[in-house]
């Protein structure tokens, strides 16, 4: 049993995110999957807290970083919002954090699940040794120095195949959006994710995930040659036209040069802090718009 546990929450794998305009930052669709995000790891949350977990901590890891609506979970939960520089790249400070639960996650990059994709939907295709490469993993490995198990994970079908078969392990629910938007009933839904993630606590066969490497990755821009090229000669890598090529020891170092590709320059990269902080300020007012928005809708009191 975990009594410190951080979970990662992302939007495409929720319960009202059903298409990319539902991702995206700004749009009626996204402040609706906004709420479905918030009430799918409220419900987490509130199982963890009741099934005896004394911490729990909560990371919105979509877009800006700013999704979630913090009123609308259990109070003296910690949540972590926007992107930090460190001391865990992206996520920040844990803390005590023993485990680790990713809920509504998607696919990797080139992979047939619902809005699949790794990072940033510009890149067609990610593959490292040979097969394709999900953020389950770079994100897990992240926590791994830190000794965080990875052990509960919810998305499409696909995602939690690929989750599965890559994190020795890890505990998955699948949430099957087949039907189509209006098929899914949430509260189902929700009740069963509660309750796979309390099961979760007792899933002692998942250690922190630190897979060997070298590694050697092909990052295949959805763009073409072009923009290949021009992102290979800013970050001086190797480029077989669309593909770049990206050879790391381990795979801490592959995520940190896939976070330079796809989001830095070299000038952002030195004013990160300062970057950051104006991107979290984009974020803070976006989730007042969509506040705003689903008031207006009469979505939320």
């Amino acid at each position: 049993m975990f009594s410190d546990v951080l979970v990662i929450a992302d939007i495409e794998g929720s319960a009202d995110c059903w298409s990319y305009e539902d991702s995206s930052f700004k749009t009626p669709g996204w402040a609706r999957a906004c709420l479905g995000m918030t009430r799918d790891v409220a419900a987490v949350v509130e199982a963890l807290l009741g099934g005896g977990v004394r911490r729990v901590a909560v990371k919105d890891f979509h877009r800006t970083g700013y999704n979630i609506f913090p009123d609308m979970l259990p109070a003296g939960v910690r949540v972590m919002q926007g992107y930090a520089a460190g001391p865990v790249p992206g996520i920040g400070d844990p803390g005590g954090a023993e485990a680790v639960m990713f809920i509504g996650m998607h696919a990797a990059s080139g992979s047939g699940g619902l809005l699949a994709h790794t990072l940033t939907s510009r890149i067609a295709r990610l593959e490292a040794n040979g097969r394709l490469l999900s953020e389950v993993e770079l994100f897990a490995a992240s926590l791994a120095p830190r000794g965080v198990r990875p052990v509960f994970f919810s998305g499409c079908p696909v995602a939690c195949a690929q989750a599965r078969a890559a994190v020795p392990g890890i505990s998955v629910l699948a949430i099957d959006k087949s039907g189509g938007p209006g098929s899914l009933d949430e509260r189902e839904w929700r009740n069963e994710l509660a309750a796979a993630a309390v099961r979760a606590l007792g899933n002692c066969e998942a250690e922190p995930y630190r897979p060997s490497g070298p590694f050697d990755a092909v990052v295949t821009m959805r763009d073409g040659a072009a923009t290949g090229e021009k992102l290979a000669r800013r970050w001086k890598l190797p480029v077989r036209g669309a593909d770049i090529i990206i050879r790391a020891g381990d795979i801490n170092e592959l995520y940190m040069a896939l976070v330079r590709l796809c989001y830095l320059t070299p000038l952002l990269e030195k004013i990160a802090p300062a970057a950051l902080g104006l991107y979290g300020v984009a974020g803070r007012y976006g989730l007042r718009w969509a506040r705003k928005e689903l008031v207006r809708r009469r979505l939320l009191p």
